[in-house]
């Protein structure tokens, strides 16, 4: 009896534990999500999404879109697009980013593709090398629910940047907010355990 009593006292407070670091997650994640980004930014990097065959998801579309929107509102800003080719994918998330981007009447030749990433570590790592020496603001849009961990990667990778958070349909956000705790988790894992080892 004293067992049973002992673990479900255990189960409790693991249960606690739990919503407290799924609460600390939400209130990171909130922190970025209505952040006004710097005019006239120096680059701006896209990071990409799902592509069904040659279109974007509708999170990677809202990425889009709000990269079209500031791009079109300060025109001497020049863009990174960033995403390789995944499974099911037709063209490079790059590519995608770049063809909506021109369709929006943002020129070719603010557009940058980097179309060898594979996540968001590589995102971050590949963009930086594309950005010119003399760039000093920087902006990444995503969706809201992913910019908290992309700026933290961006800073690991001594990059300064801010913002521009991306709405998330509604239908996208159970799975996105879900696969993102789980990202974080693996993210602080990463930083804080494996490389301290």
């Amino acid at each position: 009896m004293k067992n049973k009593k002992k673990v479900f006292q255990l189960l409790r407070l693991c249960m606690a534990l739990g919503l407290i670091y799924f609460v600390f997650l939400q209130v990171k994640i909130s922190q970025y999500s209505d952040v006004e980004a710097p005019k006239n930014a120096d680059y701006l990097i896209v990071l990409g999404a799902r592509v069904k065959g040659t279109v974007p998801s509708l999170a990677f579309a809202s990425r889009i879109e709000s990269a079209a929107k500031y791009l079109t509102e300060n025109e001497n800003t020049i863009v990174i697009a960033s995403g390789g080719k995944g499974p099911g994918e037709d063209i490079s998330e790059a590519e995608s980013i770049k063809r909506e981007l021109i369709n929006k009447g943002i020129s070719e030749n603010r557009i940058i593709l980097e179309d060898q990433s594979t996540d968001t570590y590589e995102n971050i790592r590949f963009s930086k090398m594309l950005i010119p020496k003399d760039a000093k603001v920087g902006i990444i849009v995503t969706n809201n629910f992913h910019l908290y961990r992309a700026i933290s990667i961006a800073r690991d990778n001594d990059l300064e940047v801010k913002g521009i958070p991306a709405k998330t349909p509604l239908i996208a956000v159970p799975k996105s907010y879900t696969r993102e705790y789980l990202a974080i988790t693996k993210f602080y894992f990463k930083r804080y355990i494996l490389d301290s080892i």
